[in-house]
This record gives structure tokens, sequence and C-alpha cells, in this order.
């Protein structure tokens, strides 16, 4: 019997865009768009698929530990959570980019490598970028809310922050300092089960490669 291969998504607009570009190679999960369901797992009985939403974070984790054998998660989560899985396919959307914002005036510290404060919710991507890339010493502060506070409370002197259009600094008067790197979705697969079942999963990979 053909057992079930699972996609593990991101909650929010992430996991709308998967199912709408999966759509395009003709797999459908039609009880997923009832935005009034409380289920936690969806299933495709034809096609033997099922699906579950899940916290950015945690996506590559289930896809890791085997509970999933597909995600769609950002490339900013996979470089924080650095976990063991196959990195697969770039699906070009939730474009977004990794920077270092802040106050104008801060630039002039980021220039002279001075000791400084940096508040973000990625501590292992803030750090492999000053430390591994610029040499600069700094103190990482870990936040989970609205990072730009920051530097508005003089908690930090920057932040490390994805960046999509660019709104929410000006209106606090920060700026893109720095880019670290572009930022999108993608496609992530579970490394026992591209050896257990290689050719349904090459299918999809296959599939959704000619359409991105």
């Amino acid at each position: 019997m053909e057992r079930y291969l699972t996609f593990a998504l991101c909650k929010g607009r992430l996991a709308f865009q998967t199912l709408e570009l999966l759509e395009k190679i003709g797999i459908h999960c039609e009880e997923m768009k009832d935005k009034s369901s409380r289920k936690l797992i969806f299933v495709n009985e034809d096609l033997k698929l099922k699906f579950f939403l899940a916290k950015g974070p945690d996506v590559p984790t289930y896809v890791e530990y085997g509970a999933a054998d597909f995600g769609v998660v950002g490339k900013d989560i996979l470089m924080e959570e650095n976990r063991r899985i196959y990195e697969v396919l770039d699906l070009s959307f939730g474009k977004c980019r990794m920077c270092v914002c802040g106050p104008e005036t801060s630039k002039e510290k980021l220039l002279h490598h001075e000791k400084i404060r940096v508040a973000t919710k990625y501590p292992h991507i803030a750090k492999d970028y000053f430390f591994n890339k610029k040499h600069q010493t700094v103190d990482i502060i870990k936040l989970n809310g609205s990072v730009e506070l920051g530097p508005l409370v003089e908690l930090s002197d920057v932040i490390v922050d994805i960046v999509e259009t660019g709104s929410t600094l000006k209106e606090n008067n920060l700026v893109v300092l720095e880019e670290i790197c572009p930022v999108s979705a993608r496609l992530i697969v579970n490394q026992v089960s591209m050896q257990m079942n290689p050719e349904r999963i090459k299918k999809i990979i296959n599939g959704l490669r000619k359409i991105v």
C-alpha cells in the first residue's frame, strides 16, 4: 500500500501561495481553503497526500525528524535553524531581504567596527554576519516581538531583521544600513524520504521546477 507523503506549510500567506503553486501541478487540497476549519491535518485521499500548518521555525524541525516529507519555509528560517534537510528549490515567492537596520546615526558605528548592540529574532544569522563576515564584535540581544523597538528605546544600536517593503522602518525613522542576503520561500525535503521515495518526490520537485 502506498504511503502518504506529508507537506508541512508555514501558517499564513506562505501556505496559500504554496497551495496556489501546487495546484498548477495538479496537487489540490480543497479542505485547506476553509478558513473556519479548526483541523490540524488535511488529506487528499486520491493523491495520498497530507498537509499540515505549522509555525515557520517549526517547519524545518518537522522535516528533519521525518514528521513531514516536504516543507515550504523562508530562507531566513533555514539559515537560523540550520537543520539537516535537503533544500531543493527556490520557489521565488515570499521575497524580502535580511538586513541590518537602524537610525542613520548608527552607520558610523558599523563603518568603524565599534562594539555595538544588535537586537534580532535571528541571533545565529546576526552572529554569523558580524563575527564571520564583518569581524566586528557585537552584543546580540534576542527579541521575539517587534525588533524595531530596539533602537527606539535604546536597547540596541541596530537590528537584524527581514525587510519587505520598508514601510515599518520608515514610520519609525529607521533605514536599511547593510544588506545581508536576499530571502525567499524554499522547498525542503527530508533526507530519508528522498532515499525511500525518490520517484514520487522527484516528480513533485521536477513539476514545481518547471513552473518556478
